[in-house]
């Protein structure tokens, strides 16, 4: 299990390739060998064909194997925990709330990481917009742990999502002291601070947060977390039109290194906004080629065979938003903005694409895209009614007659 847990590990939590990183290929093989040498219980067994599946980018099945043990093993923190990540990379919102619900009755309190379970089922009743349930979830957490980042993350997610903006602030300052030190996540929960400066249009504070916490901590870590939220915030304030300076440069050498990887087209996508932010046309170019290769020849690896019909439709839209084509990003981004979910990562992270294609619907000179920039407002003001961004953006859509 030592196997198991080192490699699952690396593979769930470092964005790391068996098809690249030779070392952990040989890593995975060697514990696949290993299991077929001893007498382990049918649950290790599963455990390692998971870990194995999951190598092979075989994402569904992998979870399959690991709630195959959650049924029989409900308190298998690693089954749980792993699945809920897997879960996560596929865009399966409802399959990452209902993995935890079916097992939360056996989590009693006296269970060491109780609490930690009512913090991530908590997330996924927040990413199936049950935001009640979830608040309610994650402060009963935070009664018992505040320390707890997780639970943290949920409420702030649950502000975001209701563009809640003061009362996110209030909350993110009032509970800085327990989540500033988190190991994973102390980032990202700056990253969301942030975000609620963006959406209020405090762009300075916003860029403070940026350069006092959330680059220390990708040039520190590396981390694919700390990569997508370096790249998805300068994205967003340049979309709003302000200058980020040499920010892009700094983010690059981190970036550059996995332009290769390939394996979540929701990293990709992050950094592809770096390469084309530096103005790294070479990055830019290899990043884009060696996907098109992996779609061409995918296997049972998901991302691969998702790659061809969502990850490279949305990957040429970043491409075209950078060179000026706002008609070209509307005719990619709108007819795959319902399945870009599949490419995983969170309501509020995807959010990036959606302000991507209306700020190229308000760009553009086709009479075909001419009423594209009014629906997609119309119907975010509906979804997230008193949100400043959209206010801002349907100002920016009525001074340009796009609103008649």
């Amino acid at each position: 299990m030592g196997h198991v847990i080192a490699n699952g590990l690396v593979l769930i939590g470092t964005g790391s390739s068996v098809r690249l990183d030779k070392e952990l290929d040989l890593a995975v093989k060697s514990m696949g060998e290993l299991s077929r040498s001893q007498p382990l219980t049918q649950r290790e067994r599963l455990h390692v064909s998971a870990v194995e599946a999951f190598a092979k980018g075989n994402f569904p099945r992998a979870c399959e194997l690991w709630e195959q043990i959650l049924r029989d093993h409900p308190t298998d923190m690693l089954a749980l925990k792993f699945s809920h990540d897997a879960y996560f990379y596929l865009g399966y919102r409802e399959q990452m709330r209902d993995s935890v619900a079916r097992v939360y009755p056996f989590w009693t309190p006296d269970i060491p990481l109780s609490s930690y379970l009512k913090g991530i089922y908590s997330f996924g009743l927040m990413e199936t917009n049950l935001y009640d349930q979830a608040e309610k979830l994650a402060k009963e957490a935070l009664s018992v742990n505040p320390t707890d980042a997780w639970s943290v993350h949920t409420i702030a997610h649950i502000h975001e999502m209701k563009a809640e903006v003061k009362d996110g602030l209030d909350f993110m300052q009032r509970s800085e002291a327990h989540w500033k030190d988190s190991d994973m996540l102390a980032c990202h929960n700056y990253w969301h601070w942030a975000l609620y400066l963006i959406e209020k249009g405090d762009y300075d504070a916003a860029l403070a947060i940026y350069d006092d916490h959330i680059l220390p901590s990708l040039q520190a870590s590396g981390t694919m977390l700390d990569v997508v939220d370096s790249c998805s915030m300068l994205y967003r304030l340049q979309m709003e039109g302000v200058p980020v300076g040499q920010r892009w440069q700094d983010v690059l050498p981190v970036t550059r290194k996995h332009s290769r990887d390939h394996v979540l087209l929701f990293n990709d996508a992050h950094f592809l906004m770096a390469s084309l932010g530096a103005r790294d046309t070479q990055t830019t170019q290899e990043l884009l080629t060696t996907l098109q290769d992996v779609s061409e020849s995918p296997g049972e690896n998901c991302q691969h065979l998702l790659a061809r019909d969502v990850g490279l439709p949305l990957c040429q839209a970043l491409v075209e938003a950078e060179n000026g084509n706002p008609d070209r990003v509307v005719e990619l981004l709108l007819p795959i903005r319902y399945r870009v979910a599949q490419i995983g990562g969170s309501n509020a992270q995807r959010d990036v694409f959606n302000q991507l294609l209306i700020h190229a619907a308000l760009k553009c000179t086709s009479g075909a895209h001419k009423h594209v920039a009014r629906s997609l407002l119309m119907e975010r003001d509906a979804l997230k009614p008193h949100s400043p961004l959209t206010e801002r953006l349907l100002r920016k859509a009525a001074a340009v007659h796009l609103l008649q």
